[in-house]
């Protein structure tokens, strides 16, 4: 998430919403975005019911779930998804930014 809130300004400048979504319940979730001063919206998913729509993996050995990163277009249609192997396998921001700039022109 601290890669998130480096480019917040580049997202928001793009009229791009970002949501955050974790396994936690909402207290824990409310208690975590509080202590750590997150500009985005977090989502607590505790049910998984939106993991289980877009098909993230949970893998008990690899501290749980997957990172999962979903562009959806403001007509609700998921442009691009990546499912990440380990905790660190994520798209970098530039990457998500240009595909956000390919998709408003």
């Amino acid at each position: 998430m601290a890669q998130l809130r480096q480019d917040y300004d580049e997202f928001i400048a793009r009229d791009t919403a970002v949501l955050v979504l974790g396994p936690e319940n909402k207290d824990a979730f409310a208690t975590y975005f509080g202590e750590h001063n997150l500009p985005f919206t977090g989502l607590p998913d505790p049910q998984h019911s939106v993991l289980k729509l877009y098909g993230q993996q949970i893998k008990i050995f690899k501290f749980g779930r997957m990172p999962a990163q979903v562009l959806i277009d403001k007509e609700g249609i998921a442009r691009f998804i990546h499912y990440g192997h380990s905790m660190r396998d994520i798209p970098e921001n530039q990457e998500m930014l240009a595909l956000i700039d390919s998709l408003n022109k």
